[in-house]
């Protein structure tokens, strides 16, 4: 039988292993013990507890002990310094985040320039080393969504004497000129900027996708990295689409061909979500073992979650000899998703003696703002029941479980809740209402990791003003989910000026909305509808005139309480020009937009997430048109393969 006596996996520190765990070479993760052999006494001690009698003297002395060294931060280790090609700390591993790029590309997931620019500050803050921003040939606007965040987070701030994390900033291309021109015209105003670029390996792929014979496909990717180094830019990273199912020597083949040509990152994706633990892992270790020139590149992984082992994988690889690991904010991505950052920064700082000492550069106090802003401005909210990030992750209903946490809370939480920057106690006492001052609201936002202008600050106190009328207490949900309406909402081209509504059992539900325009003048609409909402969203179509299609709609309460706020999600599909292109198919797709809204009146709360989805639409296809000959190339973009 096998003991480990660690009640918590900290972030901070951990108490000292027992002496009892402790063998005379050193530290032992666990001990085993022959039941048959060691009295109840014997064993008691074994486990480094006191017999019956003493157990409450023992569980006194180990919660102290805890309690102590959790007071005592460890300082951090260092993060080496960035070469494309190598790491110097083998213990090292990079974390690559591809929220704004994979992650989008779940359906209704669709996020503007403005909120991409604001999740990857965040990123930046919770100390990814890699933001992969976009897909610049897909779109216009994905363009120069990538490049305002090569500008402004890929460069140190004005001002920094260089203690500020810079992290590489990223675009995604297929192997083609055009892709690579788009993606290194958007990254090159980064300090360090990379081009990810990327063919399928796998005879399916390579068979019915891309119709061409191995040959083939290896001087594509050979020639292709080539050119992409050829621009100038020293950082390129190789990925073989649907590794997982690609012939081995074929692999090895493709994988020495793209370093000889000048790959820094090799990446292997598990495309489909098809391997297992130690087949992946097992793919790792061959690829270390049997490609020449391997020493001269950094592994990396990229797992999707399909059979719901993304995270496994992605552990099982950086075991084997990753050292680069491609993750989304709460696993979102294609299909069912990818490995969640979350889930494995967390699993290498719980479990990192059994991963040899890996680590990495994550803030991880940062992750919970990190994932609650995601969650925003994507619309894609994470099951109560998510690792690490859930609403139920630290939660205790069981009786036997609260009597556990109770007396001791190692009992049943392996982590900290404090380590995920999951505790919010404000250390003023502060708790703000309608008579809370400007001063007081500025500071919770700052408590809450939001940095925003004057202007924006003046706009958004003036919806707080109105709800803080209505209820006794505003919390921090509360907050946030008025900063997303307010601020954090896409480029306004409609806005709510007001809305009436009437409802009941004896007649048809009624609605007049007024808008204004972007020529700032008002227009008025009024429609019957099977209800209230439904009444509403026909009078927006009655003003705006754009053909759209409700495709999700949903309304959560964001406090308990009857003066609770609403939020509304919806996601709508129209018939507007369309120029996005799936980063894997290269085939033209008609994307969906979502859109949120918050109020204590539902009927205003949908009407906002209705415009909010409708203003990211107009402006999508704005951009689409005004920015199609403005791009290098991109006319030629629009007709590649």
């Amino acid at each position: 039988m096998a003991f480990n006596a660690k009640p918590y996996c900290s972030t901070t520190a951990k108490p000292p292993t027992p002496a009892a765990h402790r063998s005379p070479s050193g530290p032992s993760p666990c001990i085993s013990v022959r039941a048959a052999a060691v009295s109840p006494r014997a064993r008691h001690s074994a486990y480094g507890l006191s017999a019956a009698g003493n157990a409450s003297s023992s569980t006194v002395r180990l919660r102290a002990l805890a309690q102590r060294t959790r007071a005592q931060p460890q300082p951090p280790r260092r993060r080496p310094e960035y070469v494309p090609n190598r790491i110097d700390d083998p213990n090292y591993v990079r974390i690559f985040d591809t929220t704004l790029r994979d992650g989008e590309q779940s359906p209704g997931a669709t996020m503007t320039s403005a909120e991409k620019l604001v999740v990857a500050r965040q990123l930046a803050r919770l100390g990814v080393d890699v933001i992969e921003a976009g897909f610049p040939a897909s779109s216009p606007d994905d363009l120069d969504a990538v490049r305002s965040i090569a500008i402004e987070v890929g460069n140190p701030p004005p001002g920094d004497d260089g203690g500020a994390h810079v992290p590489v900033i990223c675009g995604l291309s297929r192997c083609n000129r055009r892709d690579i021109d788009a993606a290194w015209e958007a990254v090159r105003h980064a300090r360090r900027p990379r081009i990810h670029t990327f063919i399928a390996t796998s005879e399916i792929h390579m068979q019915h996708k891309l119709r061409k014979t191995p040959d083939q496909v290896v001087a594509v990717a050979r020639e292709m990295v080539a050119y992409a180094r050829s621009l100038g830019c020293a950082d390129v990273e190789f990925s073989p689409e649907d590794a997982g199912r690609s012939n081995r020597e074929f692999l090895y083949h493709i994988l020495e061909e793209v370093i000889k040509a000048g790959a820094t990152t090799l990446n292997i994706p598990d495309t489909v979500g098809y391997t297992l633990p130690y087949e992946f892992g097992k793919l790792i270790s061959d690829i270390k073992e049997n490609t020449p020139g391997i020493e001269n590149a950094i592994i990396s992984t990229h797992c999707q979650n399909d059979l719901g082992l993304a995270t496994a994988n992605t552990l099982a690889g950086a075991h084997a000899g990753a050292r680069q690991l491609e993750v989304t904010i709460n696993g979102i991505g294609e299909r069912a998703g990818n490995a969640s950052l979350e889930e494995v920064v967390m699993a290498i700082k719980c479990r990192g003696e059994l991963l040899d000492g890996l680590y990495t550069g994550i803030n991880s106090q940062h992750i919970t703002l990190t994932s609650k802003m995601v969650q925003e401005h994507s619309g894609l909210h994470v099951q109560p029941h998510k690792a690490i990030v859930g609403a139920n992750a630290f939660a205790h209903e069981s009786g036997i479980h609260q009597d556990g946490m109770l007396k001791y809370k190692g009992t049943y939480e392996i982590i900290s809740p404090d380590d995920i920057g999951l505790a919010r106690a404000n250390e003023f006492g502060i708790v703000l209402g309608k008579l809370s001052g400007r001063h007081a609201v500025r500071s919770k936002l700052v408590e809450l990791g939001y940095e925003i202008s004057d202007k924006e600050f003046e706009d958004f106190f003036k919806r707080y003003k109105e709800v803080a009328e209505k209820k006794k207490r505003v919390t921090d949900e509360d907050i946030e989910a008025l900063l997303s309406d307010e601020i954090f909402q896409p480029k306004v081209i409609w806005s709510l000026a007001d809305v009436q509504a009437t409802c009941g059992t004896l007649g048809l539900s009624t609605a007049t909305v007024k808008l204004i325009g972007p020529d700032g003048e008002e227009r008025i609409a009024c429609s019957v509808g099977t209800g209230p909402v439904d009444a509403a969203y026909k009078a927006v179509d009655q003003i705006i005139q754009i053909p759209t299609v409700l495709r999700e709609y949903g309304m959560t309460s964001v406090t308990e309480g009857i003066d609770a706020i609403a939020t509304t999600r919806v996601v709508v599909t129209g018939d507007v020009a369309n120029n996005s292109k799936h980063a894997l198919t290269g085939h033209s797709f008609n994307r969906s937009f979502s859109g949120s809204g918050a109020a204590m009146d539902i009927v205003v709360s949908s009407v906002r997430a209705y415009l909010s989805a409708l203003n990211k639409m107009c402006s999508f296809a704005g951009a689409a048109r005004a920015s199609s000959t403005e791009v290098p190339g991109s006319a030629s973009v629009q007709r590649a393969e």
